[in-house]
């Protein structure tokens, strides 16, 4: 077992949002960091999402202003730094009478009270004032406002049922969750942070002033390395971490609420999402994904044990299912289903009596009981990740005695230096540069890479010269890029979290690009 000489300002467990978010955050402002994820990157909660930067409209009703503030000012922020991997999206919120608050929220606790006739419905001047919030409370520049729709003139009616006849549109923003993780994590190590994926942390103990931390890769290879400070940003381990690894004496608690989504055929041709609100207080969100798809989710469940892997059950997706057939007009069925996915949500144990009701704010500890400072970070959403990260340094800053500046507002991650409207232009020109390739690959690679697609592709003047063809618009190019710059070290690592195109491939292919990675990856030292 070999330790490093030299330790690092700050070392980070885990490699989801938070935590590469935080090690990006850090490393701009001269720290030097080190990063740890037992899996690969964004491969728990990270890549689980509904894929949404969103302020949290149904927050409202929890009154959790602060929060939903935030998330709106940030939309933006984000929407302009990576213009390739997010970009804005209207939601259409049929508006029915029958509809129902969740029995837990303040606002509807209030209501029953002042207004006990109303049996626990939604009045539509209780959303178009909610829509007014949240049209005003972020500050919004780039985004449209709400609008009215007739849902029995407006084409966006067509695929619901007819009893439906009114509704809302009101904006936020898509987001490729996984890929935003690996973009924080290549910002991060351009910016000088060591990035150790399949790295477990198997203890940690203090000793004359720093953190001695012990890594085993999966292969079973151990290091020790050592850090004045560690983040414990472990996601859905977070407490397992602390009491395991670091046996800190925390009272701090996590709540684990796991969120399954289905993906089914096609429901409706236009780009625009459906925000429905179900008569037993849930809410659902039926979005476009990937061109061909639909995506529909999600639901809120407890988790009991972070070990044991997420899935969407059998009785989640017929609750999806039956959810999508109150508002569709075509039913949709389980062969309609074309792959179904969970994730837990690490929520701050704040005493809430159902899993809906748990506050989705974050909540940010610094703990010495072991000795040296340790930062558990709980919570979170997507959404803002980057402020989480800006309040983690504040907290960092206060442990080193120093007053960094804050900087990653407005900065473009990997990819992301155009404006937010010039998508339709990087296409154009790779397509120009890239003749040979079809249309659906030119946009899958801007949507992936944004400018930094000319970049992999350069100078290539036909298919031939990308290398093997894996199909689906794969090429040996585009993997050797991914194996060197995006520490991929397995097929799943490429077409799940990197694209989704697993959607399209077959089991063929998928080993094919599992055999060429193995391959690559012997042929010279692994990626880090």
């Amino acid at each position: 077992m070999s330790e490093t000489r030299d330790p690092v300002d700050l070392f980070v467990i885990g490699g989801g949002i938070n935590g590469c978010g935080i090690a990006r955050d850090a490393a701009g402002r001269g720290y030097s960091v080190a990063l740890a994820e037992m899996n690969d990157l964004a491969s728990a909660t990270s890549s689980a999402s509904t894929k949404l930067f969103h302020g949290g409209l149904r927050y409202l009703e929890f009154l959790e202003f602060r929060l939903v503030r935030e998330a709106l000012i940030e939309r933006e922020t984000l929407l302009r730094a990576m213009p390739h991997i997010s970009w804005p999206m209207r939601f259409i919120l049929p508006y029915d009478a029958s509809m129902r608050f969740d029995s837990e929220t303040p606002v509807s606790r209030f209501l029953a009270r002042i207004m006990p006739w109303m049996k626990g419905r939604r009045p539509a001047w209780l959303l178009r004032l909610a829509l007014f919030l949240y049209d005003t409370l972020g500050g919004r520049k780039i985004l449209p406002g709400t609008s009215r729709l007739n849902l029995q003139t407006d084409p966006e009616g067509a695929p619901l049922k007819p009893f439906l006849k009114q509704a809302f549109e009101y904006s936020d923003c898509w987001v490729e969750d996984a890929r935003l993780v690996v973009l924080n994590a290549r910002d991060a190590a351009a910016r000088g942070a060591k990035i150790n994926v399949r790295s477990k942390v198997v203890a940690a103990h203090y000793a004359d002033g720093l953190w001695h931390v012990q890594l085993q890769s999966q292969d079973g290879a151990q290091q020790t390395l050592s850090a004045k400070m560690l983040v414990n940003a472990g996601g859905p381990w977070v407490e397992t971490v602390i009491n395991g690894a670091l046996r800190l004496n925390s009272r701090d608690k996590v709540r684990l609420v796991r969120g399954s989504h289905i993906v089914t055929r096609k429901l409706f041709d236009h780009e625009k999402s459906y925000f429905f609100q179900g008569k037993d207080g849930r809410i659902m969100f039926a979005i476009p994904y990937e061109e061909d798809f639909t995506l529909i989710g999600t639901t809120d469940a407890d988790h009991s044990d972070p070990g044991q892997k997420p899935e969407c059950s059998a009785e989640e997706q017929a609750y999806l299912l039956n959810f999508a057939n109150q508002y569709f007009a075509a039913e949709v069925t389980a062969k309609d289903v074309v792959w179904r996915y969970a994730g837990v949500r690490p929520l701050y144990d704040d005493g809430a009596s159902s899993a809906t009701a748990a506050t989705r704010d974050y909540v940010l500890r610094v703990d010495r009981s072991a000795g040296g400072p340790v930062l558990n970070v709980f919570g979170g959403k997507i959404t803002t990740y980057r402020r989480l990260a800006e309040s983690a340094l504040e907290l960092v800053d206060a442990e080193f005695g120093s007053t960094s500046a804050k900087w990653t507002a407005g900065v473009a991650l990997p990819g992301g230096d155009f404006p937010v409207d010039g998508v339709a232009q990087l296409r154009r020109d790779l397509a120009e540069a890239l003749p040979f390739l079809q249309a659906s690959t030119i946009r899958r690679l801007i949507r992936q890479y944004g400018s930094e697609a000319q970049q992999i592709f350069a100078e290539a003047a036909s298919a031939e010269a990308l290398g093997n063809d894996f199909g689906s618009g794969i090429y040996q190019r585009e993997l050797d890029w991914a194996i060197a710059q995006e520490w991929v070290h397995g097929a799943d690592d490429f077409l799940w979290r990197r694209s989704k195109l697993g959607l399209r491939v077959s089991p063929d292919q998928r080993q094919a690009i599992e055999g060429y990675i193995a391959a690559a990856l012997s042929a010279k030292a692994p990626v880090a």
